[in-house]
């Protein structure tokens, strides 16, 4: 009799292990804030929404951005210098705003909701751009000879107002739609965290697919009016939202997990509170939760012995422990917490082997612009916007992708028969080797 009942309850068990294999298994949630079935939610279902959304939201943003230093120089009759200057600070304003999107998404509204919010603003800065452009009393007027009246600040307002929204908007969904992306993956099953190393070659794909439209749109704006050139990328905005939020029945969501800049400051707060404090020789006497980790769904990191100082943070110093029930988080940090702030700062060298990179390609829409703009960009009759020079980037982008994803890796995989044919840091490095080359060839026509 007992073994009857043994064998039902081994049977139960296992039909309940296989009822669990059917739902996502890394903490997301569905619309409903139920676990997630894998074969409704996620994965390739989800993506092409999110894809959609990437690929519409770069092409409203490089339809401002790859022509915007003409715009300053032609309408706004602003310096090459001047122009070159508020270009490149609008750029890096997209970019720091992110830190604004990856606090709030982390910590307090979810990354769906940040995306969401964001993408709002964007949409009103971009249509705050097109009205600056198209209404006479907030349009710059035109030279008349030699002579060009400065805009008016209700003109000025209008058009900055509208440009760095869109900078708030940009930033604000830049850290979150890719990372959204990654989460309709479950990482703890196998064949799904294949595809999600796939989705990131399509994301960036999309990138560019988006960034490609744009060199048309320069035909619009500079042949027809920026008017309707501004126009247009607004439209494809309103589409990158009307395609995020289609695919919301088929999302997974991941929940607020705490701010990681608050996490980092606990660390450095606590360490240097603890200068005087000796870091035992047993690392296992440094303080680590036995129950679950500080931020849900995150994983416990064993302890390293670089950058020692930063274990001072998870030593227990005799108030504490004595007080078994409360620790203060900005006096102590257990050691997952302390080997997250390790990580960062092993990955600086690689963040700032970034910064030559970028500022170099953000003169791609600078003064390269400015250089064609000085060269004869005839073809018989046809004249050739010197915007469209960056297109070449994006072709090269758009070929090498696919070939990339379909071709070469599976052929060197089949070579070297291992499926790690280039690593991550790999693959940086060798892109940021041939840049090397491509601002050489620049060089000498832009001493010329």
């Amino acid at each position: 009799m007992g073994s009857v009942e043994e064998e039902q309850s081994l049977i139960e068990q296992g039909s309940i292990q296989e009822e669990l294999k059917l739902y996502a298994e890394d903490g997301s949630i569905d619309i409903n804030g139920n676990p997630p079935l894998k074969d409704r939610t996620g994965n390739w279902k989800a993506c092409p929404f999110i894809l959609g959304n990437e690929c519409c939201e770069r092409l409203a943003y490089y339809g401002i951005a790859i022509n915007l230093i003409t715009y300053l120089t032609a309408e706004l009759h602003q310096g090459n210098v001047s122009a070159a200057r508020n270009v490149t600070t609008w750029q890096g304003t997209c970019y720091i705003t992110s830190l604004i999107g990856a606090v709030l998404a982390d910590a307090y509204w979810g990354r769906y909701w940040t995306i969401a919010s964001f993408s709002s603003i964007y949409f009103i800065g971009m249509s705050a751009l097109t009205l600056s452009a198209t209404v006479p009393y907030l349009k710059p007027s035109d030279c008349i000879g030699d002579f060009c009246p400065s805009p008016t600040t209700p003109q000025y307002l209008t058009f900055f107002l509208g440009l760095y929204l869109i900078a708030l908007g940009t930033g604000g969904i830049k850290p979150c739609v890719s990372s959204f992306g990654a989460d309709q993956f479950d990482e703890k099953d196998p064949s799904e965290r294949v595809r999600k190393s796939s989705f990131f070659n399509w994301f960036y794909f999309c990138i560019n697919t988006g960034a490609f439209g744009p060199f048309l749109l320069v035909l619009v704006q500079e042949n027809i009016g920026w008017g309707l050139g501004f126009g247009i990328p607004t439209v494809f905005m309103g589409l990158a939202i009307i395609s995020f939020f289609f695919g919301t029945p088929l999302y997974r969501f991941q929940k607020p997990k705490g701010s990681p800049i608050t996490r980092i400051c606990q660390v450095l707060v606590a360490s240097y509170r603890k200068t005087n404090l000796k870091v035992p020789e047993d690392r296992t006497l440094l303080y680590e939760t036995e129950t679950q980790e500080l931020i849900v769904a995150n994983r416990k990191l064993e302890h390293t012995d670089d950058y020692k100082y930063l274990d001072k943070a998870a030593v227990l110093s005799l108030e504490e422990a004595r007080s078994l029930e409360f620790f203060n988080p900005w006096s102590l940090c257990t050691v997952t917490q302390v080997e997250e702030v390790k990580i960062l700062i092993r990955m600086l060298p690689i963040w700032a082997s970034g910064i030559i990179f970028s500022s170099l390609y953000a003169q791609a829409t600078t003064m390269f612009v400015q250089q064609g703009r000085a060269m004869n960009c005839n073809i018989g009759s046809f004249k050739i916007p010197p915007a469209t020079l960056g297109v070449f980037d994006c072709v090269t982008v758009l070929i090498w992708v696919p070939l990339y994803d379909r071709f070469n890796v599976p052929v060197a995989k089949l070579l070297t028969k291992t499926d790690n044919v280039f690593t991550v840091l790999q693959r940086m490095g060798i892109g940021l080797f041939i840049s090397i080359f491509g601002i050489a060839a620049a060089f000498p026509w832009n001493i010329r």
